[in-house]
């Protein structure tokens, strides 16, 4: 089937996909001005951000845009907010069975993943580790960055707790770019966050319970 041919279902709405970039945007900026903070391999990046006052102020500010997503998803398109969250702390069996069959799956073996939900396990854990993570470095960030707001023990805990989570996030990343790029499939489910849609034979295909429900729906409606 030709792509100009293929049915074309929709799956993020534009606040979302804009959400999605900004942190995107945000975390890797944040990424690179803190590298010459943490090692002195990365010295050679100070010139490039201006010196250490300025990385620090750049610092900062990508961590004030880390924040922007939320209100833009609170403001333009609660409902999917709201979905996001309730999806990742919902589970069931074929989560868990799709977890179990994942590691064969990504090593070559014929093994089929049961039907999943608009989000599938993966996506789940990547979305609790990625929301527990952001709570983790937002709140550690303002505690480090404003030591005189508290006391010394808290900011104490703050520096290990912002670099654990910080290493967690960079891993949680890194698998999640691959598993949206390079991946087979991979960049049929990128074009849903690039154009908002997806091609109505890999939704089947990756979230069957999904479109499944979508078809109830229609189903229903038109009866």
């Amino acid at each position: 089937m030709s792509k100009s041919s293929e049915r074309m279902v929709k799956r993020f709405g534009l606040p979302f996909r804009i959400a999605h970039w900004t942190v995107a945007f945000s975390f890797l900026a944040l990424y690179i001005t803190a590298l010459p903070m943490y090692t002195e391999f990365f010295d050679w990046l100070w010139p490039i951000l201006g010196g250490p006052a300025n990385a620090r102020i750049l610092h900062r500010i990508f961590g004030v845009t880390l924040m922007v997503p939320l209100f833009i998803m609170i403001f333009f398109d609660p409902k999917a907010l709201l979905h996001w969250l309730k999806s990742a702390f919902t589970w069931g069996k074929h989560d868990i069975q799709f977890l179990l069959a994942f590691p064969l799956v990504f090593f070559g073996k014929d093994k089929e993943y049961p039907k999943q939900d608009f989000y599938n396990a993966g996506e789940k854990i990547n979305s609790l580790l990625q929301l527990f993570c952001g709570i983790g470095i937002v709140g550690s960030g303002i505690i480090i960055w404003k030591t005189n707001w508290f006391p010394n023990w808290l900011v104490d805990i703050g520096y290990p707790v912002h670099a654990i989570c910080v290493g967690l996030s960079v891993a949680v990343v890194i698998g999640h770019a691959y598993l949206g790029t390079f991946a087979p499939d991979g960049w049929k489910a990128f074009r849903g966050m690039v154009k908002g849609e997806v091609s109505e034979e890999w939704a089947k295909h990756h979230h069957g319970r999904w479109t499944d429900e979508v078809e109830k729906a229609k189903k229903e409606k038109g009866a």
